[in-house]
């Protein structure tokens, strides 16, 4: 049985600084793995033909590495790698890229072991020991709402870019109709910044880079999960309480709820962003 203590739980939430999210997220995802049955830790882009948690996360990382052209690279850097299961998908549809998985909790980057074409680094996102200009991509797969501050890591992404490289990034955001009181359980689940489209957008623009793509992917994402785990929730309830007391399931439930909602009411939303020197 896992042990989360909730007032240590709200403080991380309400701090967020980098020892935090190492500990909520060593603490939280094993609820995502067992909830999934795999690696994954992102949402998922749900569609008729992806209609479960894996094929959902597996289907956002084709999609996501369309967008960042990966079939044309050669060396490949993903910021907030999780337990790299995104990489390991990625280098197995292109084996001739070499990535470099950079994630400050070392816990996450010893799941996986060794792994072909694929190297560990424990840093944070806004230092990153990475050579300047030696780069083609600079991925951030649902791990920037994290990075802090993120106008560090964007200048750090610029500054490891080939001029020819790009940074792409899929992030939850909130839209200008966000609020303490329309956000309700979400402004203290939701354990990240929460970034408008608008305020990414203008530092992006002001570190140099264009946006060349953007694609709204929020109904895509947070309704279909929420509906899955409702649907579902008799079975996977069984699964997390066999690890986790209860509060952790109804906080999960709530959130997933408040989730649904607010996506909705297009007061959260998800975005992909492709951008380019």
């Amino acid at each position: 049985m896992v042990s989360i203590n909730p007032i240590q739980l709200l403080l991380w939430t309400f701090r967020r600084n980098e020892k935090d999210v190492v500990n909520l997220y060593s603490a939280l995802s094993p609820v995502m793995q067992i909830a999934t049955g795999g690696s994954m830790l992102n949402f998922g882009y749900w569609s008729s033909n992806h209609t479960d948690p894996i094929s959902a996360q597996n289907n956002l990382c084709v999609i996501f590495a369309d967008m960042a052209e990966l079939s044309s690279a050669k060396c490949v850097v993903d910021v907030g790698s999780g337990l790299s299961a995104p990489s390991k998908l990625w280098r197995d549809n292109f084996p001739n890229v070499v990535f470099y998985d950079v994630n400050i909790n070392f816990k996450q980057l010893l799941f996986s072991g060794l792994q072909k074409n694929i190297e560990f680094v424990n840093a944070t996102s806004t230092k990153l020991p990475i050579a300047s200009e030696s780069v083609d991509r600079v991925l951030a797969l649902e791990s920037a709402q994290h990075f802090k501050p993120l106008s560090d890591f964007i200048l750090e992404s610029k500054r490891i870019l080939k001029k020819s490289g790009l940074l792409v990034i899929a992030i939850p955001i909130t839209t200008e109709k966000s609020s303490f009181g329309k956000l309700g359980v979400l402004k203290f689940t939701w354990s990240s910044e929460h970034y408008t489209l608008d305020y990414l957008k203008h530092i992006l623009t002001t570190a140099g880079f264009t946006i060349s793509d953007e694609r709204l992917i929020g109904p895509n994402v947070y309704p279909p999960l929420a509906n899955y785990y409702i649907e579902n929730r008799s079975k996977l309830k069984k699964l997390i309480l066999s690890e986790y007391s209860q509060y952790v399931e109804k906080i999960l439930l709530k959130s997933l709820l408040k989730m649904k909602k607010t996506s909705e009411e297009k007061i959260i939303d998800y975005v992909l962003l492709k951008c380019k020197l």
